[in-house]
C-alpha cells in the first residue's frame, strides 16, 4: 500500500505540472490573437483613412479639371471675340486704304494724263516751229504765238492729298494697337502670376511653410523656374536710424522725431546729416513694393524716400529732400502738401491729414503718397513717368518724366525733413486695412 501510494502521489504530481505548464500557453495564445485584433483594426482604420482621402483627391482632381476646362473655354471665347475685333479692325482699315487708294489714285493718274499730253503739244508746237521755212514770216509767227500759249497754260488738276499719304498712317496705327495689346497682355500676364502666388499663400496652412506643400501643389500652381515673383506689398517696419540724425533732431525711441533748439551730442558718425535737419530709416529698399504711414504731429514736416549713398553733407540749398535727383518727398507747409523732386515742386489742393501713407513699387517705378483716415486713403500724389495730354505741359511732370526713373536704380531709405523749428513726426502703427487695399490694387 505504501508503494502505491508513493507511485499514486507520484502520478499526481506529474499531472498537476502538466496542468501547470497550460496555462502560459493559453495566456501566451490570448495575448497574440488580441494583438492581431488590434493590428488588424488599425489596418482597418488607416484603409478608412486612405479611403477618405483618395475621395478628396479625386475631388480635387475633378476641380482642377472642371476650373481648367472653363477656364480654357472663357479664353477661347475671349480670344475668339478679340480676333472678331481684330479681324473687324482689319477690314475697317483695309477699306480706308482703298478708298483712299482709289481716290487718290484718280487724281494722280489725271495729273500723270494731263502732264503726257501737255508734253505731246509742246513737243509738237516746237516741231512746226522747227519746221517753218525762214521766208514764211507769218505762218512763223503763228506757230510762236502757238508754242508760246502751250508753254503759259497751267491747267493741271489740283492734287487734293499731301506729300505724306494719309493711308500711310494706318501701319502706324496698328503698330500702336499691337503695342497696347502687347502691354495688355503682359500686364495681364504678371496680374496672373501674382494672382498664382497670391492662391498658394492663402491655400498653405499658417503652421505649414510653402516649401513643405511644394510638392503637393498642382503642377500649374508652382512658380516656374525662370519666372521671378517680385515681392507682394509689405507692411514696412520702419525704424529710424540715430546715426543719420541731424544734431538738431531728437529721436523717441526708433518711432519719433522732433526738432529741438539746442544741439544734441551725437557721436561722430559719417552718415549723419550736418546741414538739414534730417534723418533716415534704418530699412533698405532694393525691390518690391513697400507701405508705410507717418503721424503728423506738429509742424512743418517732409517725407519720402532718398538713395542709400546720399551725401550727408551737401549744402542745405542741395541737400534737402526733394532738392535734388537723388531723392522726392511730399511736404507739408502747414497750408498744404507740396510734392518735390529734383527742386521741381507740385502744390496738392487737398485738406489736412493727421496720417500719412507712403506707397513705393519698384515694379512700377512709382512712389505714391496718400492721406489716410478712418482706414480711407486718398490719393495726394502719384509720382511717375507718364506722356503729356496733347497741349498740356508740366514742369514738374516734365522733370518726373526725364529723371524719376533712375531713382530705381538704386537702393533707397525712407527719409524725413523737420523743417518747422516745432516739427514732430511718428512713424505709424499700419492700418491693416490699408495694407489689404494696396494689395488687391
Amino acid at each position: 500500500c505504501r508503494t502505491e501510494q508513493t507511485c499514486v502521489c507520484a502520478r499526481c504530481r506529474t499531472h498537476e505540472h502538466r496542468a501547470h505548464d497550460v496555462v502560459p500557453l493559453e495566456r501566451e495564445r490570448e495575448h497574440k490573437e488580441a494583438q492581431k485584433a488590434k493590428f488588424l483594426s488599425d489596418v482597418e482604420n488607416k484603409l478608412e483613412e486612405l479611403s477618405v482621402t483618395i475621395a478628396q483627391a479625386k475631388k480635387m482632381v475633378e476641380l482642377i479639371k472642371s476650373t481648367a476646362r472653363k477656364e480654357r473655354e472663357k479664353v477661347k471665347k475671349l480670344f475668339a471675340e478679340a480676333s472678331e475685333v481684330l479681324e473687324t479692325f482689319q477690314k475697317e482699315v483695309a477699306g480706308f486704304i482703298k478708298d483712299g487708294e482709289c481716290s487718290m489714285l484718280g487724281e494722280a493718274e489725271a495729273d500723270l494724263c494731263w502732264k503726257e499730253e501737255r508734253r505731246t503739244k509742246l513737243a509738237q508746237c516746237k516741231q512746226n516751229l522747227e519746221n517753218v521755212p525762214s521766208t514764211d514770216t507769218i505762218y512763223f509767227l503763228q506757230e510762236f504765238q502757238a508754242l508760246k500759249v502751250a508753254m503759259e497754260e497751267n491747267l493741271s488738276p489740283a492734287l487734293s492729298f499731301q506729300k505724306e499719304l494719309n493711308f500711310t498712317k494706318c501701319a502706324q496705327a496698328v503698330g500702336a494697337v499691337k503695342d497696347v495689346l502687347s502691354a495688355a497682355c503682359k500686364k495681364q500676364w504678371d496680374h496672373l502670376q501674382k494672382g498664382i502666388d497670391e492662391f498658394i499663400e492663402e491655400v498653405v496652412p499658417g503652421n505649414q511653410s510653402r516649401e513643405t506643400w511644394g510638392g503637393f501643389l498642382p503642377v500649374s500652381l508652382k512658380p516656374h523656374p525662370h519666372v521671378s515673383f517680385l515681392p507682394h506689398t509689405v507692411a514696412f517696419i520702419i525704424d529710424l536710424d540715430s546715426d543719420t540724425a541731424d544734431k538738431f533732431i531728437q529721436l523717441f525711441g526708433t518711432k519719433g522725431a522732433k526738432r529741438v533748439l539746442s544741439p544734441i551730442p551725437y557721436p561722430e558718425s559719417p552718415t549723419r546729416f550736418i546741414n538739414c535737419e534730417q534723418v533716415l530709416g534704418v530699412n533698405l529698399m532694393n525691390r518690391g513694393n513697400y507701405y508705410w504711414e507717418v503721424e503728423l504731429i506738429d509742424g512743418w514736416v517732409s517725407m519720402g524716400v532718398i538713395v542709400e549713398d546720399f551725401d550727408p553733407e551737401e549744402s542745405y540749398n542741395r541737400g534737402r529732400l526733394g532738392r535734388n535727383e537723388q531723392s522726392c518727398c511730399l511736404q507739408w507747409n502747414g497750408q498744404n502738401y507740396v510734392a518735390w523732386f529734383g527742386g521741381f515742386e507740385s502744390v496738392i489742393q487737398q485738406p489736412f491729414f493727421q496720417t500719412i501713407g507712403v506707397f513705393l513699387e519698384y515694379s512700377e517705378k512709382a512712389l505714391t503718397f496718400y492721406g489716410v483716415k478712418d482706414s480711407k486713403m486718398t490719393c495726394l500724389q502719384h509720382l511717375k513717368a507718364s506722356p503729356f495730354a496733347k497741349g498740356q505741359f508740366d514742369p514738374f511732370q516734365n522733370k518726373i518724366n526725364q529723371q524719376f526713373s533712375f531713382l530705381f536704380l538704386h537702393k533707397l531709405k525712407p527719409a524725413f525733413f523737420l523743417e518747422s523749428v516745432d516739427a514732430h513726426l511718428q512713424i505709424g502703427p499700419l492700418k491693416k486695412d490699408c495694407v489689404s487695399v494696396l494689395k488687391r490694387r
